[in-house]
């Protein structure tokens, strides 16, 4: 039995490297909705209304940006893994 050890590597690399980055855009969507919750409930402070009115908008375009292209992976996952799709 002959196991291709290279191909084996490349296939574990390109998982793992898709599993992070995966991670990392949806940590960024969560910080953009503590952002925009954030900008929300903020009293006080130095900003003034309107900033915090762009912080709000923004970190939602954030979020909404990062959960959509998590949604768009696992939606390609779910089309690679069934075959029916296909």
């Amino acid at each position: 039995m002959h196991l291709n050890w290279t191909a084996l590597g490349e296939g574990t690399a390109v998982s793992v490297g898709a599993t992070v980055a995966v991670v990392v855009v949806f940590t960024l969507g969560v910080l953009g909705l503590a952002r925009s919750g954030g900008a929300r409930t903020a009293e006080g402070g130095t900003s003034a209304p309107e900033r915090r009115g762009d912080t709000h908008a923004l970190g939602l375009a954030q979020a909404v940006l990062c959960f959509l292209g998590c949604a768009a992976v696992v939606a390609y996952g779910i089309y690679l893994i069934v075959p029916r799709f296909h």
